[in-house]
């Protein structure tokens, strides 16, 4: 399993870890990826994701699991997400 945000597609980042006396060693930045039940309104249905702890503060700040998933693109959505999309976007065309 991939240490990747399955909502914001955030990944790890490589970098330095650098000492008092200037020497450089490489080393990986990881994101802080938690197990999370998120809950959608139009699906009325709950859903498992492994999401980063800033990508759930936005997922709350745009207003739930629907909007996010509707304005985010689908390059950055992993398969799950973008199947509760496409889910999503038929029950709101079968309902309008």
């Amino acid at each position: 399993m991939s240490r990747i945000c399955e909502l914001t597609g955030k990944g790890r980042l490589v970098g330095n870890n650098v000492s008092h006396a200037k020497n450089r060693t490489r080393r990986t930045f990881l994101p802080n990826l938690q197990k999370v039940t998120l809950m959608s309104e139009t699906l009325e249905q709950s859903f498992k994701f492994r999401v980063s702890t800033q990508g759930l503060r936005s997922v709350e700040h745009v207003g739930g699991l629907d909007n996010w998933l509707t304005k985010t693109s689908d390059s950055k959505l992993s398969d799950n997400a973008r199947k509760v999309k496409k889910e999503i976007a038929k029950k709101a065309t079968a309902a309008a």
